[in-house]
């Protein structure tokens, strides 16, 4: 089979048609799937079609590795579109970043033909991602995960009548969901996709079992992300280097981690007493004197015991510390999955998993994270540069005047495509009418929504009314053609430009000679260079979204009331 799809050696341009050309023909697999849906076996429930808009969206999210759901898996998808649109997606679309970080190295190292993207496809599928998914999938059944083709079962409640009660007055059963979920789990983590079985994720007990599928579930986001990094250093016989940039992400993912779990340890402000009433002046063009008064009056807290933290929005399974752990995981590495309502975080948690899908390169994706460190790295060495009087040099070859406005193309186009929307959205009604909550807290929702998008993740802070649902839904969210439209451009723009440019950049500084090694070279395996690149990282990012930020979680926090209220 991969002598047959082995076409021959293609130069850069060719790789990048080739990748481009295949997403297409898989955008048209992905929309006839669904909708066909109804006609198609493996669908006992007589399944409808989701509504267009819907239909472009989710075809457009697991295209893009972004596994945004603006449905709910357990509700509107038939055992057929599973198989042969979640799965089928998950591991080809998880692919597609592997391949361009391979071609992107090929042409670091000077190599005029940078492979062929249809065997390096073959190659990821084959001898990578299919034996880790079966692994995991022997493991996640022997947890209790459903795997069958029934798609549901009906079982009578513990408290009867708790489901209501038919004309006769009778008892209902409930009816159980449930499928080839064990197919799906494997990929849906190994591939950082995140796009669910079920609405609920992997905080579902189908879908996550237990501690040890939870543990596993984490590991196997981690898997490629991480090693990905070290194949680029071996790949390029520049270990040491690789390790550098390794420590870079790793410095940035711990203190993710230990942010979302300080924060979700506090208790839930919202839950909280405010025993005496409170006034504040905010700035206003209208008031007299440029400021007009806001009273808040005394709150009385619940009778909650928060000893143990913020546990709104939780599976109890899994207790306090797994939600934010995990949701750090999940957008450091671009999966998506979630164990825990992300709405429900403390507003200061929440910043956790935004800088993630800020960043976009802690780890990141398959091949994708690494690429984006690539474009911070690239304008880090073009600063330090121009600081020293320099030409700045990466791998021996001199960093031109294209090689960096491409990575600046590349990326401005992730806060482009999140800060233009979420302002759009935030000032019209299509944005106001969506979000559950008013105030910071419904912008961070906007803001939570698109970011998502553009970072290619699909983690929902969910509260949004972004579902349509199927296309005879007769009460469906207001704006929620408005935002799979938006969503799915950004996932479109966002996906595709920040991959085409890198592999042109890494084509032309590749077919620059090497300079020879000399005293002014700034090595790039030294600790210099790990603060070089994490200065870089963090600068740029706290440049670009610590506006937004300041208006949705930090504004959340501080109140006058938490939460908006």
């Amino acid at each position: 089979m991969e002598r047959k799809l082995d076409s021959g050696p293609q130069d850069w341009k060719q790789y990048t048609a080739a990748l481009l050309i295949f997403n297409v023909v898989l955008f048209v697999w992905g929309y006839v799937v669904l909708a066909v849906q109804p006609i198609m076996p493996l669908n006992p429930r007589h399944l409808g079609m989701l509504a267009p808009t819907t239909i472009f969206n989710s075809v457009t999210s697991f295209m893009t590795n972004t596994n945004l759901q603006d449905y709910s898996g357990d509700v509107h998808f038939s055992n057929f579109s599973q198989i042969f649109f979640t799965i089928s997606n998950q591991y080809i679309s998880a692919a597609v970043g592997f391949c361009a970080l391979v071609a992107i190295i090929r042409a670091f190292r000077g190599e005029q033909k940078v492979g062929n993207y249809f065997v390096d496809m073959w190659r990821v599928l084959i001898y990578m991602f299919l034996p880790a998914a079966i692994l995991s999938g022997v493991l996640f059944m022997q947890q209790g995960m459903p795997m069958t083709f029934k798609s549901t079962v009906q079982a009578a409640t513990l408290e009867p009548g708790a489901m209501g009660t038919d004309d006769k007055g009778v008892a209902k059963e409930q009816t159980i969901v449930f499928g080839p979920v064990a197919a799906v789990i494997p990929i849906k983590q190994i591939g950082t996709n995140g796009g669910g079985f079920f609405g609920a994720n992997s905080a579902h007990p189908y879908e996550n079992p237990s501690a040890w599928t939870n543990f596993i579930t984490c590991f196997d986001m981690m898997m490629f992300p991480f090693t990905l990094v070290l194949m680029f250093g071996r790949m390029l016989r520049k270990v040491k280097h690789s390790i550098v940039i390794y420590g870079v992400m790793l410095t940035l993912m711990v203190a993710m981690i230990v942010w979302a779990i300080y924060f979700e340890l506090q208790p839930n402000p919202g839950l909280t007493a405010h025993p005496t009433s409170v006034t504040y002046k905010i700035p206003s063009a209208t008031a007299k004197g440029g400021f007009r008064e806001v009273n808040i009056p005394q709150v009385a807290g619940l009778p909650i015991d928060q000893h143990l933290g913020n546990l709104e929005g939780k599976e109890m399974r899994f207790g306090t510390v797994a939600g934010p752990t995990f949701a750090a995981l999940t957008t450091a590495v671009t999966c998506g999955a979630v164990n825990c309502a992300h709405d429900s975080l403390n507003p200061l948690t929440g910043l956790s998993p935004l800088t993630g899908m800020w960043l976009n390169c802690v780890f990141g994706g398959k091949g994708v994270g690494m690429i984006n460190v690539l474009l911070f790295l690239i304008i880090g060495v073009f600063i330090a540069g121009q600081m020293v009087g320099r030409s700045p040099e990466y791998l021996g070859r001199k960093v031109g005047a294209r090689e960096v406005k491409l990575a600046v193309i590349a990326l401005l186009v992730h806060p482009l495509m999140i800060l233009g929307p979420t302002g759009l959205f935030a000032a019209t009604s299509w944005g106001t009418k969506a979000e559950s909550n008013p105030a910071a807290h419904g912008f961070t929702q906007v803001m939570y929504q698109f970011s998502s998008s553009s970072a290619n993740n699909g983690s929902g802070f969910e509260g949004l009314g972004d579902t349509w649902g199927f296309n005879d839904n007769p009460n469906p969210a207001p704006t929620s053609r408005q935002l799979d439209i938006a969503t799915g451009l950004v996932m479109l723009f966002s996906r595709y430009l920040p991959i085409v440019a890198p592999i042109a950049m890494a084509a032309f500084l590749g077919m620059k000679k090497e300079a020879p090694f000399g005293l002014g070279t700034m090595r790039d395996d030294t600790v210099t260079f790990y603060w070089l690149l994490l200065g870089t990282i963090l600068i740029i990012g706290a440049l670009l979204f610590l506006p937004v930020a300041a208006l949705g979680p930090v504004a959340d926090h501080l109140g006058p009331m938490p939460f908006g209220g």
